[in-house]
């Protein structure tokens, strides 16, 4: 990836994009590269980009089929969704196509810098309300089998500690208060779970995690 990080506004409200427009522009480490109006103008800028701002309610195609298109190419750009406070179904279902994160269109404008720079360096960024309501939703449903079970299985006992920590939203820090380990042990179990367990990111750990029952 680029030194600068290169940003893409996906949403079908002109203003919405000038605004994200005039916060990223005055970042030393942020220039924004593409616009799109539509999910279909989103999938075709994708490639010149590193980072996707993307709504989820959008004309043509929207933010969760935009998102699943744009994460399954060829070196494919993080994808960050932005909702509203009402968040439904439909941000859920875009996290599960493969967003690294998603945060409140009401979100600081140092919150969604920082949520930038996060999934640009390949963790992810979850609104702590929102995550709230995403876990109450998984909580709320019954275990399902999944193909990676296998994987499940190969984790050792320590690994698995981890993954339920994350679940719980943990940062780092706090997963090494924990654990009583080193900031660095723990990006090395993290990048052992990634790797193991197949996980683009940390929001497919999350799911995982629930979906497997190791967590809720």
């Amino acid at each position: 990836m680029s030194a600068t990080i290169r940003v893409g506004l996906a949403d079908d409200q002109e203003l919405i994009r000038l605004g994200l427009r005039m916060i990223l522009e005055v970042q030393p480490d942020i220039e924004v590269a593409a616009e799109a109006a539509d999910g279909r103008e989103a999938i075709a800028a994708a490639g010149g980009v590193d980072v996707m701002l993307m709504d989820v309610r959008m004309p043509h195609l929207d933010g969760i089929a935009a998102t699943e298109a744009i994460v399954a190419s060829a070196d494919a750009p993080r994808v960050l969704v932005l909702t509203t406070f009402d968040l439904d179904e439909y941000a859920f279902a875009a996290i599960r196509a493969g967003a690294s994160g998603f945060l409140l269109k009401d979100a600081r404008p140092d919150e969604l810098l920082a949520a930038i720079r996060a999934v640009h360096a390949g963790d992810a960024a979850l609104a702590p309300s929102v995550t709230r309501r995403l876990m109450a939703q998984f909580a709320g449903a019954p275990a399902t089998p999944r193909r990676d079970g296998a994987a499940l299985e190969a984790l050792t006992p320590r690994e698995r500690e981890i993954l339920a920590a994350i679940a719980e939203g943990l940062n780092n820090d706090e997963l090494a208060e924990r654990f009583f380990l080193s900031p660095s042990t723990i990006k090395t179990h993290i990048g052992r779970l990634l790797h193991k367990l197949g996980a683009r990111d940390r929001v497919q750990l999350v799911i995982l995690a629930y979906e497997s029952g190791l967590a809720g």
